[in-house]
């Protein structure tokens, strides 16, 4: 699949990875930090934000998409960047293909198995009629009824998209995603591992990371180096973007 994605600066390629229901816009603010000294990737994957949709939807599909990203870029290997579920996909690129991995960041996601914990989520996007919108507000007021945290609304409402007609619909491909949630918690499985150089950065008010998890990341990845964000929530790159910028030019300098 041919993803949809956007360049920033010039360097050393660094290809950035977003979280499930998100999209390359997610991380356009540090995409330009970072560009200040790489060559910047922003993709959006499959199913998410103007990449194509699919009802193939897992890690195994995911990776390759992106070797096909960086085989026409013609990039050899690349720093991989992921959050959350695009954690996951850079894990399963590094461990599957070694030797396209330069460096590896991995923002608040382990290689364990997460149980679907979505579902407040997908009730959100199946509570707005979209054939009765008039405006975004509209939209806002529906999904109200059923998720009162405004943020949470906020970020779901990013992927609600005004077509040529003037009707809306959602960029992402909602029903392939929640028919397939299940395997967007799948862990890393196997005798597998990647041997180079590994950041492991944690949000110190999420649970996504724990301290039990830290033989487990070893264990895969038995170079990384795991450190934590103060006062982040599972969103370290949106509640603290100048520190994690500064983490992340650090490790990749």
């Amino acid at each position: 699949m041919k993803l949809n994605f956007r360049t920033l600066g010039e360097g050393d390629p660094l290809i950035i990875m977003h979280g499930v229901f998100g999209s390359s816009d997610n991380w356009q603010t540090l995409g330009k930090v970072f560009a200040e000294r790489f060559k910047v990737y922003l993709v959006d994957l499959r199913n998410h934000g103007n990449s194509p949709h699919s009802d193939e939807f897992d890690y195994d599909v995911m990776v390759k998409d992106v070797v096909e990203l960086m085989d026409d870029e013609d990039l050899k290997k690349a720093h991989i960047l992921g959050h959350s579920m695009g954690g996951k996909v850079a894990m399963h690129l590094a461990t599957q293909h070694t030797n396209r991995v330069d460096k590896l960041i991995v923002v608040d996601i382990a290689p364990k198995y997460y149980p679907p914990h979505h579902q407040e989520i997908f009730e959100g996007f199946h509570s707005v009629d979209l054939d009765s919108l008039e405006n975004r507000k509209d939209a806002d007021e529906q999904m109200a009824k059923v998720i009162s945290n405004f943020g949470v609304r906020q970020f779901i409402l990013k992927n609600l998209d005004r077509k040529k007609d003037g009707s809306f619909g959602w960029k992402l491909n909602v029903n392939a995603i929640e028919r397939a949630i299940d395997k967007v918690g799948e862990g890393i499985e196997g005798d597998v591992s990647f041997e180079g150089t590994t950041l492991f950065i944690a949000g110190s008010k999420s649970d996504y990371i724990t301290d039990e998890d830290h033989d487990l990341i070893r264990e895969h990845f038995p170079k990384a180096l795991i450190a934590s964000v103060k006062d982040a929530g599972h969103w370290v790159h949106a509640e603290k973007p100048k520190e994690l910028g500064e983490m992340v030019m650090e490790f990749l300098s």
